[in-house]
Formats: C-alpha cells, sequence, structure tokens
C-alpha cells in the first residue's frame, strides 16, 4: 500500500489488523456457497459479524438480504447517505480447486462472491471504528441473488435505498477477478462498464407433416434458420458498431425424427447491449424481424422477450472519487482504466440507475500469469484472499470521504 492520507492510513492500517478475520470469514463462505435469493447459513454468518455493532439490521421478507446502518459521528437531517455493497451467492458449479477450504456440496462460490461478503464485513467494521467522524450514514447491502434471478431489485422494493430514513445520495461496489490481470490491481471505466443482458425465446410456429412431403407441411426449420442468420445481418446494419449490440443464439431445437417436420422450431437467444436506446430498439426490430419473416412462408412468431440487467454505468463525479482514493492509497500503477465496457452484466445496475454509483475491478488473480488462470465461473477457479484488505480498505475510505467532502 502506499496511503498518502492520514484517513488513508487509518482506513489501510484497520484492514489490515481486520485482514487474518476476513480471510477466515472467507474461507468459511466458500466451503458452504447457496444458490440464488435464499442464502439462509450466509446470512447467520453476516449476522454473527455484525452482532455487538452499534448498526441498525433489517433482513429481507423474500430474500435473506441483511441491510446494515452505520449512524455517523457528525451527521445531521441533511446529511449524504452513502451504499456499500457486496453480493454473497454462489455458482451451480461442482468445484474441483482442490483447495483445503473448497465446496463439497456441489455448488461453488465460483465467482469471488465469499470474498465481497469478507470484504464488505471488513468495511463495516471499519467505519464503526471510525464513526464519529462520518459526516453521514453507511448502508451496507449483503445481497444474495446476483447470480440470478436478482436480488438488487427486490431489495430496492423493500425499502434499500431510504434504509437510513433518507435516500441514499451514492452507492460503490467491487467485484473480484480470478484471472487477466496482475493480483492487487484495479481496473474500471466511467460511462457503460458492463451490458444489459436480455433472453429471448422465440418459437416459429408452422404445421407438421412427413418429410417426404414437405409442400403438404408449413416447416419451421428453415424459417428458424433464416431467422437466426437474419439476425447477424440485421445486427451489423441497424446499429452503431461504437455502440455494440450482440445478439447470440445458443440454442435451436425443432422435431424427433429425421423424415418428420414438426410443428414449431425454438430459438434462444441472448441479447446484449450497451445503452438504453439500444437495448430498446433491438427488441423492436427482433420482433419485426421474426414477424416478417415467418409472414412470408405463411408461418407465424410467438415472442417471449425476458429483460435481464439493465447497462451498468458509472456515474463520472463518483467513479473520479473512487478512482482517485485507488491511485492515493495503492499508487497510480494499480489502476488502469479499461478502454472498452465487458459484455458481462451485473444486477447492481438497478442500483445504479436510482443513484450516482461506481463498481470496480479488483484482481485476486492468484500466481504469476494471471492470462492463464481459470477464470470467475471455472470449477478450477481460485482467488487470492490477500487482496481482502485492499477491498475492505477502500470502500471504507470511499465512503468516509465522500461523506466528508
Amino acid at each position: 500500500m502506499n496511503p498518502t492520507t492520514p484517513a488513508a492510513t487509518r482506513t489501510a492500517e484497520i484492514a489490515a489488523r481486520l485482514a487474518p478475520e476476513m480471510t477466515a470469514l472467507r474461507r468459511r463462505l466458500h466451503a458452504d456457497p447457496e444458490l440464488e435469493l435464499q442464502n439462509p447459513r450466509t446470512q447467520r454468518a453476516i449476522l454473527d459479524q455484525l452482532a455487538g455493532l452499534e448498526l441498525e439490521i433489517t433482513t429481507g421478507s423474500g430474500l435473506t438480504s441483511v441491510v446494515a446502518v452505520l449512524r455517523g459521528g457528525k451527521r445531521t437531517e441533511s446529511s449524504p447517505v452513502v451504499l456499500l455493497r457486496g453480493d454473497m451467492d454462489g455458482l451451480p458449479v461442482a468445484e474441483r480447486t482442490g483447495l483445503d477450504f473448497a465446496s463439497s456440496n456441489g455448488l461453488m462460490h465460483a465467482c469471488g462472491h465469499d470474498l465481497h461478503v469478507a470484504g464488505l464485513v471488513g468495511a463495516v467494521k471499519i467505519l464503526h471504528e471510525l464513526r464519529a467522524e462520518l459526516a453521514g450514514d453507511v448502508v451496507f447491502m449483503f445481497q444474495p441473488g446476483e447470480e440470478g434471478p436478482g436480488g438488487a431489485a427486490p431489495m430496492i422494493a423493500e425499502g434499500l435505498l431510504t434504509a437510513a430514513g433518507r435516500r441514499v445520495d451514492a452507492a460503490y461496489a467491487l467485484h473480484v477477478g480470478a484471472a487477466g490481470h496482475p493480483k492487487g490491481t484495479w481496473s474500471g471505466r466511467p460511462g457503460p462498464l458492463m451490458s444489459a443482458a436480455d433472453e429471448v425465446y422465440l418459437t416459429v410456429v408452422g404445421r407438421g407433416g412427413h418429410g417426404s412431403q414437405p409442400f403438404l407441411a408449413k416447416d419451421p426449420v428453415p424459417v428458424a434458420c433464416e431467422i437466426v442468420l437474419a439476425l447477424q445481418t440485421m445486427v451489423t446494419r441497424r446499429f452503431d458498431i461504437f455502440d455494440p449490440v450482440v445478439v447470440t443464439v445458443g440454442k435451436i431445437s425443432a422435431g424427433t425424427k429425421d423424415n418428420i417436420i414438426g410443428d414449431t422450431a425454438v430459438i434462444e437467444a441472448t441479447v446484449r447491449t450497451f445503452s438504453t436506446e439500444n437495448r430498446e430498439q433491438i427488441q423492436r426490430e427482433i420482433v419485426q424481424l421474426a414477424n416478417g419473416i415467418c409472414g412470408a412462408h405463411g408461418l407465424t412468431a410467438e415472442i417471449d422477450y425476458r429483460p435481464g440487467y439493465p447497462v451498468t454505468v458509472n456515474d463520472p463525479d463518483e467513479y473520479a472519487l473512487m478512482v482517485a482514493t485507488v491511485t492515493e492509497m495503492f499508487g497510480a500503477e494499480r489502476f488502469f482504466e479499461m478502454p472498452f465496457p465487458e459484455a458481462g452484466s451485473e444486477d447492481f445496475s438497478f442500483v445504479a440507475n436510482e443513484v450516482p454509483s461506481s463498481y470496480l475491478f479488483l484482481s485476486a488473480a492468484p500466481g504469476d500469469e494471471p492470462k492463464s488462470a481459470p477464470d470467475n465461473h471455472s470449477a478450477l477457479a481460485t482467488f487470492d484472499d490477500s487482496v481482502l484488505a485492499d477491498g475492505a480498505a477502500l470502500l471504507a475510505e470511499v465512503a468516509l470521504r465522500r461523506l466528508n467532502r
């Protein structure tokens, strides 16, 4: 670390002192991951860690979330409120890392959410020690369901953003990575950071028949194939290449036997966009294209378009604060700005749609060859938990600066 301010020194020193217990918590969580919106054992572990602290704690009614409010010693009725978030759910992946604390329940923290929880608990404890200096309140968001079906939106519906009695003014989050960049390096960009991700289930409805007499049927298979190809052409001809759209058809299913023409063909696709405008336009375009092609062949289309997570957008001012804090605490050489957004998606976007927010990546890649290491979501992915102190210190320091500026 290279802290350059007394406040940064204090948050870093407390984080370093808390590092062993953050590591122990992370490994406890790693050995026992849970899925989706119901993570009762993880919730219990978080509540145990927060017990005895001067916090106002609520738990979710429709999901096993935890919201903790820390009151600042210098707060007034008009003081700002800052939110810090950590997600807690694992993935349906059978772990193959061979770690001493590997999961054995058929699930895996393959995306590092165990580090997110442990780091946020660390940030709670750091700010609790410094609470007399806080000119405002901090809301800590422990969220299940990030990997799906999405926990941020239900938490907002249950009152997350007004948990302090005043609406949250700014929100911050981190995500660790198992590969790609040297351990301890940070990355991000202002504006769009991660894409929206939507799903399309498109059924081409025809009329079945015998393979020897296709003219007596309405074969949905060639029409479905035409739609798949037309989708790719449509993307390249209807959308600006500098505001990209990605349509990936991951599954096509039709028929039961080689000489039978089935009644339907089903296309399943994912759609990724980086702006609200394109996200709205691509839905209209897909519906128009599918109906047009099916109509031209005398068939019909049934389209189930399922919106997923929105675009994750970094507010320029909150992002600038976060980057300045990283470079002052850890050195400019440990931060790099991403030239392009990532095509992954993140349900922190629901929070960022409501309040100015910033989200950074922190590499927890083990070893000296991060580019060849197994990445997030791999059954072989490993994360170096020595970065926990840095993550906790950064979240705490950003909250302190945002409240006291």
